[in-house]
């Protein structure tokens, strides 16, 4: 096949899925296979059973490969956990040339990763928010503006090195390799946010099982991101916890009954549950389930709002917030998003789909997907002869001329 293929593998909590898609025109990608697994040995998006993990992501790349037809040899996969964490740094350059170059671009970015990081921890991202030319601010593109002065404002996120190698081994004992890690509230942003939103300003919110993924949007660019350690995960032990019930059966519970607004349930509402030293099933109040899902669900609101407060930019986000994830499907968690953040609110999930796509119109898969458009972006980069900019700042894409010189060299020095 003459379309490229790309490939994802979003690593939660809950699922592993593993996506296989063919890039047809412009921006169209036809999904080709489907690999979704219940999660093993993954808490609160780290690993935690390195072999649990692996056969989790094995038997996922296992069945996209099975339905697709082809062999996955690597992957975009996906990057969550408390462990993650961004900083803000400029970097300045001097151009000597009087016109600015991709190269004095890419300086900037050099210059404005040089910070001090842990030794323990690596870089993921490196993403631009803005240019200024010899004092001039709000560039977008400074490639062949006239000046002497280059200055670039970064976002760098970082990951525990450690988290991040453990994962790469997971994944590799499936006999994949990591191409790239993607953070999942930018992966999630490539397929729930449409360009007005990121233009005026938006915050994308990922509630997962384990954690909740913050990413601020700003005229088109990332400005902020954030990983919450708590997501559905903590609900369903709230529920197991207060009702007297296994996990499992709290998760149904969840699914079947679960309210996020208690004053909006009728006291009359009643549901049966068999509890722990209960010989025959109960009746259970749904009012009362509504209760424990509210506490939670504001808590987290909570937690998400002084997070933006913390951020500074609580101001200039009139798009409001895009919610997805699985625990965006849970009932009345709009309204009560909006009631907390006292701003409008949506929920989004992957829209304009092609090929098996019968599972994936869900905000559950929002990143999965979203690692598929990451991916594009990519190989539209690397098969682009003239490249304007990185869909990945900071990241520079060889050159095939530069691979080739690199080799010749390499060889020449290996002759005697």
């Amino acid at each position: 096949m003459s379309d490229p293929i790309v490939v994802g593998i979003d690593v939660g909590s809950n699922k592993i899925c593993t996506l296989v898609a063919r890039l047809e025109g412009e921006n169209d990608q036809r999904i080709l296979g489907v690999g979704i697994e219940p999660s093993q040995g993954i808490k609160s998006g780290a690993v935690v059973d390195l072999a649990a993990a692996s056969q989790s992501i094995a038997r996922s790349i296992e069945k996209a490969e099975r339905t697709s037809g082809l062999e996955i040899t690597s992957a975009i996969v996906s990057l969550a956990g408390s462990q993650v964490s961004g900083i803000n740094s400029r970097g300045v350059v001097a151009i000597s040339g009087g016109v600015i170059s991709q190269d004095d671009v890419w300086r900037a970015l050099d210059g404005a990763q040089a910070v001090a990081i842990p030794h323990n921890r690596e870089i993921v991202h490196v993403i631009q928010r803005g240019f200024s030319v010899d004092g001039q601010e709000g560039i977008q593109s400074p490639i062949g503006f006239s000046g002497y002065r280059l200055e670039v404002e970064a976002h760098i996120i970082t990951a525990a090195a450690a988290t991040m190698e453990n994962l790469r081994q997971c994944v590799q004992s499936a006999g994949v390799d990591v191409s790239q890690f993607v953070l999942n509230p930018l992966a999630a942003g490539e397929v729930v946010l449409n360009k007005t939103e990121r233009d005026m300003g938006v915050c994308v919110c990922d509630i997962g099982g384990g954690t909740t993924n913050l990413g601020i949007y700003i005229n088109g660019d990332v400005w902020h991101t954030m990983v919450l350690p708590v997501g559905g995960n903590h609900i369903t032990q709230d529920i197991a916890i207060g009702m007297r019930i296994n996990p499992d059966q709290a998760e149904q519970v969840k699914k079947q009954y679960g309210y996020c607004l208690m004053n909006e349930v009728s006291e009359e509402d009643f549901f049966t549950l068999r509890a722990f030293g209960e010989d025959s099933p109960i009746q259970v109040s749904r009012r009362d389930l509504a209760h424990i899902i509210e506490a939670r669900v504001d808590e987290i609101f909570q937690l998400v709002m002084q997070e933006i407060h913390r951020s500074g930019l609580t101001s200039l986000l009139p798009a409001g917030m895009v919610l997805t994830g699985g625990s965006s499907l849970m009932a009345g968690i709009r309204p009560l998003a909006t009631r907390v953040l006292s701003m409008p609110v949506r929920i989004a999930k992957p829209e304009n789909l092609i090929g098996l796509v019968d599972q994936l119109q869900s905000p559950a898969f929002s990143t999965s997907v979203g690692l598929l458009k990451w991916a594009e972006l990519v190989n539209a980069t690397t098969s682009t002869k003239s490249k304007i900019h990185s869909p990945f700042p900071g990241v520079r894409t060889v050159k095939w001329d530069e691979i080739k010189k690199m080799l010749k060299d390499f060889i020449k020095r290996m002759l005697p």
